[in-house]
């Protein structure tokens, strides 16, 4: 994958309609914002555009909007929550068109600094289908460059990820990246193409199923790769043990063995709980309470099921995290969300800690434990994707990647 994309540094925008593809998908309750991390995310390259005398222009998905255009999905509140961080008036185009006449006015009002909010872009329908060449032609007229800041949609070749692109390059404009996708590309990337060894690969979360290419494709890059989570006992079956009523993806366990194989032939190390805490049900809700004893990896008893690493497994991915240089971790090691059932990622989120590797959290849940564990300040990087991350990490072309202009 190219890496080496224009960024906003490279840019010079004064006077001109700067389209900005941002990640406002944020959540919502009551029609207020509960968590404004992807707001204050995308300020740096706003801010940075503004000072350079750009008029620019904001777009941005929020929700699945499976139910047509809604108020509940508008990114009114966002305007709203932009306009403070900002300090200056952001000027919201309501319309659920996104792209019709008032988004047509509003852009041709305004003056250099000025910023516009456009409405959601899934209002228009699906942006990835025939109707999206309509709405990328119409969001490339708006604007003279494009830039796009929001890695967590870079994995969808829709309308205004990458579509645009296209339409504003044949009109003599430059596409680039902004920081947040600058900073994406920098850690993530180089931590598959380039990492500073030992590199180390742990990944946790419920399913073998969509980690396949990930595994796969890490197992050539790092140097050791650590399983946990609902995954490993797919992998612990595979091996002969007996697993009792933990998840397991039957149809899987081939690859599983598969990937041992391939591990000791390439000379990777590829570890796997050597214990485990194991109950009689998952907990039910959630967060409630559960009586959790530990027990060896192999002897899971049949009428109980895993459900977070052992002591023990927690000693030794925290060993082998110690003399790593570059640590990448996606999916939690057990149920994160339960108190009792949280130990084997805190274990985990706390080995990371206190490395002095670079440690990339790569979206989704593991971000997600991070922060609400308290230790996303101790990341190098967290990634704002989870989809896209994971993606990167299989070693795919992420659409709104490869759309940006080479340097």
């Amino acid at each position: 994958m190219s890496l080496n994309k224009k960024s906003v540094d490279d840019l010079n925008v004064k006077g001109k309609r700067v389209l900005v593809r941002c990640d406002f998908n944020v959540p919502l309750k009551e029609g207020k914002i509960t968590d404004e991390t992807r707001i204050v995310a995308a300020l740096p390259t706003i801010k940075k555009l503004l000072d350079d005398g750009g008029k620019v222009i904001l777009c941005s998905h929020l929700g699945k909007v499976k139910n047509g255009p809604n108020e509940g999905e508008s990114l009114a509140p966002v305007a709203e929550r932009l306009s403070e961080k900002l300090g200056k008036p952001v000027n919201f185009v309501s319309d659920y068109n996104v792209t019709g006449e008032a988004a047509t006015k509003a852009v041709a009002d305004m003056q250099e600094g000025d910023v516009v909010l456009l409405q959601n872009t899934r209002f228009r329908g699906k942006e990835e289908t025939k109707n999206g060449e309509e709405f990328s032609k119409e969001l490339a007229d708006l604007c003279d460059v494009y830039v796009c800041d929001a890695f967590g949609s870079s994995h969808r070749a829709h309308a205004s990820v990458a579509g645009v692109t296209d339409v504003v390059r044949a009109k003599g404009g430059e596409c680039a990246v902004g920081y947040l996708m600058q900073k994406e590309i920098d850690f993530l990337g180089n931590a598959v193409e380039n990492p500073v060894r030992p590199f180390v690969a742990i990944l946790g979360g419920a399913k073998v199923a969509d980690k396949l290419n990930v595994i796969n494709n890490l197992l050539e890059k790092c140097d050791t790769l650590i399983i946990g989570g609902g995954m490993a006992f797919t992998f612990l079956k595979a091996k002969g043990y007996e697993i009792g009523n933990s998840l397991v993806d039957d149809e899987k366990i081939d690859y599983c063995k598969e990937m041992m194989e391939k591990a000791e032939k390439l000379g990777k190390q590829l570890l796997l709980p050597i214990d485990t805490g194991v109950a009689s049900a998952f907990p039910d809700p959630i967060d409630g309470p559960v009586d959790v004893e530990y027990v060896d990896a192999d002897k899971i008893p049949a009428d109980k099921e895993g459900l977070d690493i052992g002591p023990k497994t927690q000693e030794l991915f925290a060993n082998a995290v110690k003399s790593a240089k570059t640590v990448v971790w996606n999916g939690p090691m057990g149920v994160f969300e339960n108190p009792t059932l949280a130990k084997g990622t805190i274990a985990v989120a706390k080995a990371l800690a206190e490395t002095d590797a670079t440690t990339i959290i790569g979206g989704g849940d593991s971000a997600a434990a991070c922060n609400q564990l308290g230790f996303a300040d101790k990341m190098s990087h967290i990634s704002t994707g989870g989809g896209a991350s994971l993606e990167f990490l299989e070693g795919k072309e992420l659409p709104g990647v490869v759309a940006a202009d080479d340097k």
